[in-house]
């Protein structure tokens, strides 16, 4: 009986679980952060390994998983982009925040823009359904001047930012044009070339610098006026506002594929794309675009089961009030398995080694690992699909919080350690 407990003691030891937990443990020391991991067999439902998976962690991006969930189980096979209905003369319409008009990281098949172009009758845009803030709770008021941190509106255009660019003469020109006259070439010399936008107007001071660059992306102040403004020197026509409420009939008219939505957020980490995707939630179970109701509705009719709490505020994870454990995210990922077939998923995430993210890391001559990043500072996730050498199939959760090294270091212990799972197992 001695020799056979022994024998079981190191047979544990040995276990390739027992040393991925030995590495995910050193891994936590080494970077003083707080770390959770949760691996689980896909085909047998069997937990192999857990760390600290109960505990809460901030997500960050990792809160798109819930989005396009919530997502796919809401929207179609098509974005709705508008309501509207016709009184005599005039057409009036108010958005249901799709992202993909007249964006540019997103494939826009121009249905919207001809549908408003060729309209016989007098346009009038309404916002009165947008009853939400521009910013979602927990954003850092600083990031304004990002590109990750656009505004969310009823009626985005451009995705609610202002491309600019030099051309050959070294000026700068915009995108849309109705900003190139907003732009003030200021004297003062800068370390590096930067365009700042006001902090209250739309108003952009350039100023020149050592280190060069080509472009920049600059979220702009969003308001009814700026859209209805937009949208008459996009299309050519006017656009009047009328604030009124929508009658019941009103019809929706649909753009853009949801799958070409879902990849542009999940493979780039787009944050506007998620939240215009919650507040498009929204406005299927309600009348209004508000986020809340859509968390909410998801929580209580499609994520009711999931093993602890989530505390989920936003679309994107830009904001840290985000709190879900890792066996919540590998419960998550497994609703994906009776919503949408596994080829399908596979082509919306990031790849390693070939696409979004993680284009630049986890590399193979097969690609092994289908996932979503999240990376706020201090903290970095990766939670999705991962498939072995013998070709077994795993869902993993990994969330490190509080590390003070780079999240480049903190990537390179992630990957090896997944590595040793891809070739343990």
């Amino acid at each position: 009986m001695k020799v056979f407990f022994a024998a079981a003691i190191i047979f544990i030891s040995c276990s390739p679980a027992h040393f991925i937990k030995k590495e995910i443990k050193k891994t936590e020391q080494q970077l003083q952060e707080h770390l959770g991991f949760h691996l689980l067999d896909f085909d047998s439902k069997k937990t192999l390994i857990k760390y600290q998976s109960r505990k809460y962690f901030t997500p960050a991006s990792n809160t798109k998983i819930f989005t396009f969930y919530t997502s796919l189980r809401l929207l179609g096979d098509s974005i709705a982009s508008l309501k509207y209905f016709i009184r005599n003369d005039s057409l009036f319409f108010q958005g249901v925040g799709d992202p993909s008009f007249l964006y540019k990281n997103v494939h826009d098949n121009g249905r919207v823009y001809k549908f408003l172009k060729e309209r016989p009758e007098k346009l009038f845009f309404s916002s009165t359904n947008f009853q939400t803030e521009k910013y979602g709770p927990g954003w850092a008021w600083d990031d304004y001047n990002e590109y990750y941190s656009a505004e969310r509106s009823p009626f985005p255009l451009y995705g609610n930012v202002v491309s600019i660019q030099k051309n050959k003469l070294e000026r700068l020109t915009a995108q849309p044009p109705f900003f190139d006259s907003l732009i003030l070439y200021r004297p003062e010399i800068h370390a590096r070339e930067e365009i700042i936008r006001d902090y209250h107007t739309n108003g952009l001071s350039y100023f020149a610098g050592k280190r060069k660059s080509k472009d920049w992306t600059i979220p702009f102040q969003t308001s009814d006026s700026l859209t209805v403004k937009l949208l008459s020197d996009t299309l050519h026509r006017p656009i009047g506002l009328k604030q009124i409420t929508l009658p019941l009939e009103s019809k929706t008219l649909k753009s853009t594929p949801s799958d070409s939505v879902y990849k542009v957020m999940m493979q780039e980490s787009d944050n506007f794309i998620a939240e215009q995707l919650l507040l498009q939630c929204a406005s299927v179970v309600s009348d209004t675009l508000k986020p809340e109701i859509a968390i909410r509705y998801s929580l209580k009719n499609f994520l009711s089961n999931l093993p602890d709490k989530p505390l989920w505020v936003d679309g994107s994870g830009l904001s840290r009030y985000n709190l879900f454990t890792p066996r919540t995210m590998v419960a998550l990922w497994e609703k994906f398995a009776s919503a949408v077939p596994k080829e399908r998923l596979f082509k919306i995430l990031a790849v390693g080694g070939k696409s979004g993210t993680i284009k630049n890391s986890y590399k193979a001559d097969k690609p092994f690992l289908f996932a979503k990043t999240g990376t706020l500072s201090n903290n970095h996730s990766l939670s999705g699909f991962l498939v072995t050498k013998k070709n077994k199939l795993f869902i993993f959760s990994f969330m490190n919080n509080n590390f003070p090294a780079s999240s480049g270091e903190v990537r390179k212990h992630i990957e090896s350690i997944l590595k040793n799972i891809r070739d343990k197992f």
